[in-house]
């Protein structure tokens, strides 16, 4: 970690110590690995909070911060050096790394934490925590401050309070920092080249895994991971939300969605581009994808600072209640099918999410019952769709299984937004020009 990397971790533990006051000490363990099958783990991702506040990324590591400590504020419990382990399974920071690479005051072997931490939490008022994300780290942690309270005759002083670390840590995560957005930025591209690649690599015939090596060859080739499993879904697989299987061919007339992102550096992009996989779009399918594109960019001009979150889901329902009307698939007027929700069958999700460390990252969408104002630094998607599928009653037979969804990712800046995956063709005419020009 570079001294521009250490200075910002650091920031965010500062910010976050001041947030919590002294007499509170915060408690944060890396994610644990998962088994995939015998011998065999999941690729290991570390915890997004964990990683927020130390940029370290190994596991068996637990982060402890102390407001006001004189020794040291930032304790960081990990794994010992040890060539025979690095042999198999890779470097270790060890303790000398931990505190020159990664900025801890102090760093302990993570065997040695059951003897030490108790200790921190003695004199302490309040415990910052995640509880329910390791039941096993709960256990032993609850175990530590009931050890406190025994001795409470002895004078020793347990803390008397367990407060929720996300009510700190996740209103921080919302508002990107300028380090934050410069890593968001280059995500965006990357994931936006993926896409074109994919466009020009998709034909008739192809098969949708084929197209998604084409996204997993980009994202790689540039040092990244998938963010998340991409969705690859030709005709009438367009319109299932959550479609990964990937295994159709495509057929000539088809729409190809595509929902992938890559994540850089812990920041993740999601964008989704659909485009017609002979390289023409018929008469209806252009018809449907503009009118998705006019929600998208209605919802993307209501991303300003003093807008409500639910601003830009009202504007692209207002655009695509009415196209639906235009195109027979709905009857009555506009504003009555919004009150009744008459549009949901074709258009049953949100128009965004949060977005940053998780792909849908965290932070509140309402502050008490009302929906939160728009400020300078959240980032979030704009992702209208329209589900045609054949499953639903009175769809023309020319509409049928057109799935159509157009995502961004947009940051919100002081004098209104900026669209972080520009980069990234969507006017109809771009596509075509595109699609299928890989030799």
């Amino acid at each position: 970690m570079n001294k521009t990397q250490q200075k910002e971790f650091a920031r965010r533990r500062r910010q976050l110590m001041r947030a919590m006051g002294e007499g509170g000490i915060a408690i944060i363990p890396a994610a644990p690995t998962r088994s995939r099958n015998h011998d065999v783990e999941y690729p290991y991702r570390q915890d997004s909070d964990f990683w927020y506040l130390t940029g370290f990324i190994e596991p068996e590591s637990v982060a402890v911060l102390v407001p006001g400590r004189e020794q040291g504020e930032f304790i960081l419990f990990c794994r010992e050096r040890d060539p025979t382990m690095e042999t198999w399974n890779g470097r270790r920071a060890g303790q000398d790394g931990a505190v020159k690479g990664f900025g801890a005051d102090d760093s302990f072997p993570i065997g040695d934490m059951e003897e030490i931490l108790p200790g921190l939490l003695e004199n302490r008022e309040r415990v910052y925590t995640s509880l329910g994300r390791d039941p096993d780290f709960d256990r032993k942690l609850i175990g530590w401050v009931n050890h406190i309270r025994e001795k409470v005759r002895s004078g020793a002083r347990p803390p008397h309070e367990f407060v929720a670390l996300e009510y700190l840590l996740h209103d921080m995560r919302l508002f990107k920092s300028a380090f934050e957005l410069k890593a968001m930025r280059q995500a965006a591209r990357i994931t936006s080249e993926a896409h074109v690649q994919a466009m020009r690599a998709c034909r008739p015939g192809a098969w949708e895994y084929q197209v998604e090596a084409e996204l997993l060859y980009a994202f790689r080739r540039a040092g990244t991971e998938p963010a998340y499993p991409s969705i690859v879904g030709g005709g009438e697989n367009g319109c299932i939300l959550h479609y990964t299987e990937n295994e159709a061919q495509l057929k000539e007339g088809d729409l190809l969605l595509i929902d992938a992102g890559c994540e850089y550096q812990g920041y993740a992009s999601d964008i989704t581009r659909t485009f017609p996989v002979s390289g023409r779009f018929s008469g209806p399918q252009r018809e449907v994808y503009e009118l998705v594109l006019e929600a998208q960019k209605a919802a993307i001009a209501q991303v300003v600072p003093g807008n409500h979150w639910d601003d830009p889901h009202v504007a692209a329902v207002k655009v695509l209640t009415k196209g639906l009307v235009s195109l027979g698939l709905l009857k009555g007027k506009p504003a009555r099918l919004i009150k009744d929700e008459a549009y949901r069958p074709f258009y049953m999700h949100r128009t965004g999410h949060w977005l940053g460390m998780d792909v849908h990252d965290v932070g509140d969408y309402k502050l008490g019952d009302a929906w939160r104002l728009l400020e300078p630094g959240m980032v979030m998607t704009i992702e209208p769709g329209l589900y045609l599928s054949r499953a639903l009653k009175g769809v023309p037979k020319a509409y049928r299984d057109i799935g159509i969804r157009i995502e961004d990712d947009v940051v919100v800046t002081k004098e209104g937004h900026e669209v972080l995956t520009a980069e990234c063709p969507k006017e109809p005419d771009e596509l075509e020009s595109l699609v299928g020009t890989q030799p």
